[in-house]
């Protein structure tokens, strides 16, 4: 694999560990109401599992209230369990052919555990960008060994994964700081 390969997966791999912990932040309750907190709650639809997302329109109506409404009014009662059965601890309550769902404020002691969990979502993901700059700081010894490339060739292509890395890492604490911040606000 030539250097410039090797650098691009390693930057499109670290890209993707930023995305996937947007996708995770998203899901993690702050006391405002969130589409993504119940977009991905897996429903028993006919003996599938299947999105809410791909079986009802989810919307924000206030601050603090979400409204599902079933494309498929017979899904409405499973949906229901599912998000019961969610640990988000959301109650939702049948209003005709849509489902109504309050967000209460989370309590301080729940506050800090939300914090906590984004800490450690951050954490995963600052692993998992080390493990990319590891796997890239591999493929280049080894394409160095393969390709006969000088030594100033691979000490740089090194430090551009160093770089990529502390960029990554950078975005990370970006965005731990942002949503625990959106926690602690009550």
């Amino acid at each position: 694999m030539e250097v410039e390969e090797i650098l691009l997966e390693c930057e499109e791999r670290m890209d993707k560990t930023i995305e996937h912990l947007g996708k995770e932040l998203r899901g993690i309750r702050t006391g405002r109401a969130n589409t993504a907190l119940v977009e991905y709650i897996k429903v028993d639809y006919y003996g599938a599992p299947t999105d809410i997302r791909e079986l009802a329109g989810v919307s924000v109506v206030e601050s603090t209230t979400l409204m599902i409404k079933p494309f498929d009014p017979a899904a409405k009662n499973e949906i229901i369990k599912a998000i019961e059965s969610s640990d988000l601890g959301l109650n939702p309550q049948s209003d005709g052919n849509t489902i109504r769902i309050s967000i209460p404020a989370p309590t301080k002691e729940r506050r800090m555990q939300l914090v906590g969990q984004v800490k450690k979502l951050g954490e995963d993901s600052k692993v998992a960008v080390r493990n990319e700059r590891r796997d890239a700081n591999k493929s280049l010894d080894s394409a160095q060994s393969d390709q006969k490339l000088s030594d100033d060739e691979i000490k740089g292509a090194k430090e551009s994964v160093d770089d990529l890395t502390k960029a990554h890492n950078a975005e990370i604490e970006a965005l731990v700081t942002k949503k625990t911040t959106e926690i602690e606000e009550i």
